[in-house]
């Protein structure tokens, strides 16, 4: 294809920008902050709260942009696995894995090393500017409406790019239903999960407390009902620049507040690592906070006619609870859902059906990941998969042996991770263990 169009340039952007260089003699990313900028604008809201990359989010970007763990661990970033990277279930430890690695860093810190690596594509190029439309011609998309930066709102300053291929990945904050519906096209049904949760996060320095730890993670789990009755559900980051990042998270009337005195509090009534830092480092700046009411998902494949020449990425095509780290993870296996369309030999002008039906392998996976959980939450009030109860009582039986078995704990967090499908633990020699292990408790 001659040009391919991305709105948008955060992390999905970037990946798909770098997947469609392989593709596309030009790619061209329309962006608010153009080159060198932080993509800081409405799609992203949460850049600064602590994020995860799971173990195959990792894995995907050094596949995109291989050497660029060695070049941000040299800037700061570290990687951890075995012992270093500790989760807990109700205040118990996890057995540790050795072949899992995690790289730790802040959101900004990652954006800008892969939006380095992308710059430096000789084929890609960034448009300050935010997007306005689609040039729609017939029955695909042929080129996008944007609007330079600074002329945002002016309507006499709108410009047109031509593309063969367009991108959404403007983020949760996505117009392209707009868009659709003003083309005349049917608008993509969106599956919601209102989950009401809150978080908040800070910053501390980090010195020589806690050696070798880079990732700690506490969740509250069957045993307490799912509620942090006896231990607050948190995580720490070991992040670049000496510091660590600490996130508290809560539903409904437990959400945390900017107050940094209850914020070191509830982190004293977390699991150990977290109640160190409390009690030994220093708070850097203010606490952050971010409301994030609802998970939803766009079923692109459920429209009756799409227009060719169309995808989209990342938040755009589903945001989960974020309590679960699957977002840049998602974005990065939806990257490699459009290579592989993009390899078969699909027309770029075509209407993307098996690419949709590629991606939705991941995001469906992550969906049902995030959504069984919260339902959990007695807040949370469906809507509910079909056998439910058993699904969550098969769930709350594997989880109780995964603290205590390292096979079990292993076939759990490869799902965590999203190396393996949720259907994996269903299989037979998976649940027989469960079972044995609770047996033999």
């Amino acid at each position: 294809m001659q040009r391919a169009v991305v709105l948008g340039g955060s992390y999905a952007g970037l990946l798909a920008a770098r997947v469609l260089s392989d593709y596309a003699e030009e790619v061209v990313i329309v962006e608010p902050d153009g080159l060198d900028g932080e993509a800081t604008g409405p799609g992203a809201p949460h850049r600064h709260q602590l994020h995860a990359l799971l173990a195959m989010g990792h894995a995907q970007l050094e596949r995109w942009f291989p050497g660029i763990t060695r070049e941000m661990t040299a800037g700061g970033a570290l990687v951890g696995g075995g012992r270093a990277v500790r989760f807990y279930v109700d205040g118990r430890p996890r057995p540790p894995l050795d072949d899992v690695e995690m790289l730790s860093a802040t959101r900004p810190f990652i954006e800008r090393s892969v939006r380095r690596r992308t710059r430096d594509l000789s084929n890609v190029r960034f448009l300050a500017g935010r997007g306005r439309g689609l040039l729609v011609r017939g029955d695909r998309v042929c080129g996008v409406r944007y609007a330079p930066a600074g002329h945002e709102h002016e309507h006499e300053h709108e410009t047109t790019v031509a593309a063969d291929l367009v991108v959404d990945a403007m983020g949760r904050s996505s117009r392209l239903s707009r868009w659709l519906d003003q083309e005349g096209w049917p608008v993509p049904p969106v599956e919601r999960m209102r989950i009401d949760l809150g978080y908040a996060t800070a910053t501390f320095h980090r010195g020589g407390e806690l050696p070798g730890t880079v990732i700690a993670h506490s969740t509250p789990g069957p045993d307490s009902g799912y509620q942090p009755a006896h231990c607050e559900p948190g995580a720490l980051a070991a992040v670049e620049n000496s510091r660590w990042t600490v996130v508290l998270a809560g539903y409904a009337g437990h959400r945390p507040t900017r107050d940094p005195r209850e914020f070191i509090a509830r982190m004293r009534r977390c699991v150990a690592p977290l109640r160190e830092v409390a009690e030994h480092c220093a708070l850097q700046g203010d606490v952050s906070t971010f409301a994030f009411r609802e998970s939803r998902r766009r079923l692109f494949r459920a429209t009756s006619r799409f227009p060719g020449g169309l995808v989209a990425a990342g938040d755009s095509m589903a945001s989960v609870n974020p309590v679960y780290g699957q977002g840049l993870t998602l974005a990065a296996l939806q990257a490699g859902a459009l290579a592989g369309y993009l390899r078969s030999g699909a027309a770029p002008h075509a209407p993307a059906w098996d690419y949709f039906r590629r991606a939705d392998v991941f995001t469906n996976a992550g969906w049902k990941l995030s959504t069984t959980a919260d339902l959990a939450q007695p807040h949370v009030t469906g809507p509910y998969p079909r056998g439910y109860p058993l699904i969550r009582w098969v769930g709350d039986k594997i989880t109780q042996a995964s603290v205590r078995d390292p096979e079990i704990n292993r076939a759990y967090l490869d799902v965590v991770h999203m190396r393996r499908h949720p259907r994996t633990l269903t299989r037979a020699h998976v649940l027989l263990r469960t079972a044995r292990v609770l047996l033999d408790r």
